[in-house]
């Protein structure tokens, strides 16, 4: 998950509505499971004569095993090419016919699908979604051509991207046995070799009622989305899943450096600590838990050193020495792998990536030696219960949180125990995640070296049509 500040990574986070001193927590109007395994929450909202339908299956590129990376994208892509009872692109007319959008989204943790419409099409978005979540049709000749797709769009994204690049170099230097070191897209070389039996085993090992989460949100009653949902999707058989094996890091014990060459017009430098994620080995989001109070506590901390207006990190490097371009900082938030604290500063002409780092360094370190002042700290807590306000108007972010905390096997009720946590920081808590996680042993830093534009302009453009 990207973060610019503390306060936008509750708002998409969070799930609290409500503009009083108190925040009501992120409560679906139903939360009940079908006998075959099914969740399903409806968010009541009758604002606008609007609903969201989202279906989530719990596997994404964190599940995929060697050789195979890319898979989840690749049925994603695939799910708009036909069922039993539609043709190849027919579930996106209908949807577009009844007025409405819909696309699909795949992470590490989940692969998603959803679809924006009239109120009065609810029902017949559920029916074209059960269908193809039960039917699809696996057709190697649509395979083919939807795996070149997919290629170009690695391509495209990833390739001639020097920032998507150099994320996707960093991952694989920090990481060594978390699959969370693949990208989601794949690699190259294992989206050449897919095979469309490769599809149908990843359809027919993940794609069961029992490993997806049903959302709707918006004007609709509860209780007919419910009855709806055992009407298309209650019919859907539930399947013994594979079983998941740990696939945990191992402790890093020193300093990895990565140096990358790509086109592109400045030099960056990326740095990625080892830090927690909210996942269920996390245990409890209480202030009295340590684990709870330093997830927190680095959230707070990326915000007090890149906040547009008074992050220190932004207000130092960008604005008095002048020696960075930008500066910002990153952390993974809701997950089922490890993740990292991410800091990325893009060089001023003639400045050394070196002495970004320098900089950085020194940041942190005065913090974890100093702490910092309870205005900075009131600052961010301020920012965070002011987004508060603007989340009711998002339905999408609303169901989408929602989903992700569940999938990563925490509880919707963690939404208000983050701001438990967050009232109950103090400024020791951030002195200790600086002293703890900012260190070189848990370091992997990237050096990215810009090469003239002009070989970029000589490769060849991809063509084609992708859905995101």
């Amino acid at each position: 998950m990207l973060k610019r500040s503390i306060a936008l990574f509750l708002y998409l986070m969070l799930g609290i509505v409500g503009t009083g001193a108190q925040a009501s927590p992120l409560k679906p109007t139903l939360d009940k499971t079908l006998s075959n395994g099914m969740r399903v929450l409806v968010f009541e909202n009758a604002r606008a004569p609007t609903a969201l339908h989202m279906v989530w299956v719990k596997a994404g590129s964190i599940d995929e095993t060697n050789g195979r990376s890319g898979l989840a994208h690749v049925l994603e892509h695939m799910m708009f090419k036909g069922t039993k009872n539609l043709a190849p692109g027919e579930f996106s007319r209908r949807v577009a016919a009844l007025g409405g959008r819909e696309n699909a989204f795949t992470s590490k943790d989940y692969t998603g699908y959803f679809q924006q419409i009239h109120k009065d099409s609810l029902r017949e978005v559920m029916r074209l979604e059960a269908d193809r979540q039960r039917f699809l049709k696996l057709d190697e000749q649509e395979f083919k051509k939807e795996v070149q797709v997919v290629m170009e769009e690695r391509r495209l994204r990833t390739d001639d991207s020097p920032a998507a690049l150099a994320h996707e170099t960093l991952l694989a230097q920090a990481f060594q046995a978390s699959p969370v070191r693949n990208p989601i897209i794949g690699w190259m070389n294992d989206l050449e070799h897919l095979s469309i039996a490769d599809v149908q085993d990843w359809y027919r090992s993940w794609y069961a009622p029992n490993n997806m989460i049903l959302v709707v949100a918006g004007d609709v009653k509860a209780d007919q989305v419910f009855a709806w949902a055992q009407q298309f999707y209650g019919p859907m058989p539930s399947r013994a899943l594979p079983k998941r094996k740990p696939q945990e890091e191992p402790d890093q014990n020193g300093l990895r450096r990565v140096k990358l060459k790509a086109p592109a017009q400045n030099a960056f430098l990326m740095m990625a600590y080892k830090a927690p994620t909210l996942r269920e080995s996390l245990g409890p989001l209480l202030p009295s838990a340590t684990p709870a109070r330093d997830l927190v506590a680095l959230d707070v901390l990326s915000a007090l050193l890149d906040d547009p207006g008074t992050g220190r990190l932004v207000r130092r490097l960008v604005r008095e020495e002048r020696i960075a371009v930008s500066v910002g900082t990153d952390t993974d938030g809701v997950s089922r792998g490890p993740g990292l604290f991410m800091v990325q500063a893009t060089a001023a002409p003639g400045v050394a990536l070196s002495t970004l780092e320098t900089r950085i360094k020194e940041e942190i370190a005065k913090i974890a030696k100093e702490g910092v002042e309870e205005k900075e700290l009131q600052r961010v807590k301020r920012q965070a219960k002011a987004s508060q306000v603007f989340r009711q108007d998002s339905m999408f972010s609303i169901a989408m949180e929602s989903a992700r905390l569940l999938l990563a096997g925490r509880s919707i009720e963690d939404a208000e125990r983050w701001l438990a946590v967050l009232d109950d920081i103090r400024s020791e808590d951030i002195q200790r995640v600086a002293k703890q996680f900012f260190v070189d042993d848990q370091l992997t830093a990237l050096e990215f070296e810009p090469l003239p534009l002009a070989e970029a302009a000589a490769r060849p453009k991809p063509s084609g049509t992708m859905r995101h």
